[in-house]
């Protein structure tokens, strides 16, 4: 069993509880049918067709869920996602479970394009972050991707991320960009964390491959840029911190590689998405 299933497992096991849909076994006839179609209620992008399957997999193998459309896509008012015919009450005891997985995922696929189309033309990508809804990484990150969007790292095994607290502890940003190099840069590419001009010279002396420019003013970034070029043109610049809506254009046009904004995922709303019988 992988994350998402377990994941999909204790949705279920929290909205059924020890007895399960007490109204659907109530009012309908064993062997019941239903058929529907998940709706968009507001303009959105669609992220988590693939889980929400899961969620009626679950319950009955049988039940099937037809996606209209592809991850990724955008939809207008009404706008049908899915299709879904079932056993009536396997596809009723799992459609807040599914919907809530929709409505969430979408959600954050439907931000993160619109932080994307403030990017056209400018050649910076759209990174997310770690902060995520535990348990809900793997979801939240493909829907960043369905959106538009890059994932920077799905966590802490997979890239090395010197932040201010490791450099304190290491005794600056050499000791510790050496101990990563021998023990693990082989392997895993090296990103560091400055907040400083001066941190930027250093990491750019040292051949930082990725330098992560933390709440930098846009004209700090730029300047942060024309050194970057000068000193060492292969290494890239990411920024972050205060990175918004209404701030992304304007940094993308500093002429960083990244803009990385946690807010899409810990900020992102669910999005309206209704299952209409018929």
């Amino acid at each position: 069993m992988d994350l998402v299933d377990e994941l999909v497992d204790l949705a279920l096991r929290e909205d059924l509880g020890p007895t399960g849909d007490v109204t659907s076994e109530a009012a309908l006839p064993l062997g019941a049918r239903f058929s529907g179609r998940f709706v968009a209620r507001e303009p959105l992008v669609v992220s988590g067709l693939a889980v929400a399957a899961r969620v009626f997999a679950r319950l009955d193998p049988g039940v099937a869920l037809r996606a209209a459309v592809a991850e990724g896509s955008a939809l207008e008012k009404g706008g049908v996602l899915a299709e879904i015919e079932g056993d009536a009450r396997a596809v009723l005891a799992g459609e807040r479970t599914a919907l809530n997985f929709l409505q969430r995922l979408s959600g954050v696929a439907t931000l993160t394009r619109r932080f994307v189309e403030r990017l056209e033309g400018t050649g910076c990508r759209l990174l997310d972050s770690r902060k995520t809804t535990p348990g809900h990484r793997l979801l939240e990150k493909a829907a960043v991707r369905a959106g538009g969007g890059h994932n920077h790292r799905m966590g802490l095994f997979d890239g090395i991320l010197l932040k201010d607290n490791h450099l304190a502890a290491a005794g600056g940003l050499g000791p510790a960009l050496l101990a990563a190099r021998s023990r693990g840069g082989a392997l895993l590419r090296i990103e560091v964390e400055v907040d400083t001009l001066a941190q930027l010279d250093e990491a750019l002396a040292l051949g930082v491959e990725i330098v992560l420019l933390d709440n930098f003013e846009p004209a700090a970034l730029r300047e942060a840029v024309a050194r970057r070029n000068a000193r060492s043109p292969r290494t890239l610049l990411e920024a972050s911190g205060g990175v918004g809506l209404e701030t992304v254009g304007e940094i993308a046009r500093t002429g960083v590689d990244f803009a990385s904004a946690g807010v899409l995922t810990h900020g992102a709303r669910s999005v309206d998405i209704g299952l209409d019988a018929g």
